[in-house]
């Protein structure tokens, strides 16, 4: 009988351990010096009003990077999250009228059905994450504007998620409460279970993982399937802000999210990183939204920020042992 085991490196360098701890803190880092430069630039940044409005942005990019973190972690990628975010907006808007309370839980699984199904064939048609997604990514897109009629569905009646919009305590959205506590559920069943080291062995070296019994496509697919749920999760907080679904609405999300994830130190080469991780990146990404136009950037520049982000943190984190060459 075979034993699951998490697949480490076998002697991995003093300057690799170094670096690797380094990018551990590099989120923390990053957040404190944000806040302290938009503080400079704003003395007004650190009022109630301000932090709120951050931390409501910063929530469904919080949910929607947390579930991409485990299929980064498993070695794949998943470019679907925010066209299958935005169509969930439109299957909730839709079927509010109809299903009150549970069209939320509806929604969920279907996205997280979605999930499963790119996660199949991912695995069973032996196709790189980066095209199933891809392509997933068109397909969900269409879909949205054909459900759609390619418009905004509005919603009348928005009192079976306007919870989402209370405060607990007065002063912490709700959204950002239910954000925090899918990323420590999500942490806390991969610390509990074997979860963590399949994940951690998968995205480490595949082949070794299944030779030591690691069901990898059954971890794959779950990846995936959480990834779905996630977006299913985040298309309902955007719902309860905007009052509405559209088949374009949380599509400016995915550069974010990705950032979120390699900023918060998860290797894009997988078996290394955290959810937890990827909340300080989610936070950190936020925090440079918020602030370019306090320090008077156009908002023009946004998408110019991002995917220098991607790129310099990729640089950082990118573990080369496992990539002898770059095409």
């Amino acid at each position: 009988m075979s034993t699951s085991v998490a697949i480490k490196p076998p002697g991995e360098p003093a300057a690799a351990k170094e670096r690797t701890r380094l990018t551990g803190f590099m989120p923390l880092i990053a957040l404190a010096a944000l806040i302290a430069a938009l503080t400079i630039a704003d003395p007004d940044f650190l009022t109630q009003r301000s932090l709120t409005a951050a931390a409501r942005t910063a929530a469904p990019l919080i949910v929607l990077a947390a579930g991409a973190t485990l299929v980064v972690l498993c070695g794949g990628i998943d470019l679907s999250i925010a066209a299958l975010a935005s169509l969930s907006t439109v299957f909730l808007a839709l079927w509010i009228p109809n299903l009150g309370g549970l069209a939320t839980p509806a929604v969920i699984l279907v996205a997280a059905t979605i999930g499963v199904v790119q996660g199949a064939a991912h695995v069973l048609l032996r196709i790189p994450s980066f095209i199933v997604t891809l392509g997933g990514m068109s397909i969900l897109s269409a879909v949205a504007l054909v459900v759609s009629g390619a418009g905004t569905v509005r919603v009348v009646d928005d009192s079976s998620v306007q919870w989402l919009d209370l405060y607990v305590a007065g002063y912490v959205p709700m959204s950002v409460v239910v954000a925090v506590i899918v990323v420590a559920l999500i942490a806390v069943v991969l610390k509990v279970t074997p979860l963590q080291s399949w994940i951690s062995a998968t995205g480490y070296s595949e082949s070794a993982a299944r030779l030591a019994g690691t069901p990898v496509d059954l971890v794959k697919i779950g990846a995936f399937a959480v990834s779905g749920a996630c977006a299913g999760l985040a298309a309902v907080m955007l719902v309860s802000r905007q009052f509405s679904g559209g088949p374009t609405m949380a599509d400016n999300l995915l550069l974010p999210a990705v950032a979120a994830i390699v900023v918060g130190g998860t290797a894009i080469t997988g078996g290394h990183g955290s959810v937890w991780r990827s909340l300080a990146g989610a936070l950190v990404v936020t925090l440079l939204r918020v602030g370019l136009p306090i320090v008077g950037v156009p908002s023009a520049y946004e998408q110019i920020l991002y995917g220098a982000i991607i790129v310099v943190a990729v640089a950082l984190t990118l573990d080369k042992s496992k990539v002898s060459i770059i095409k």
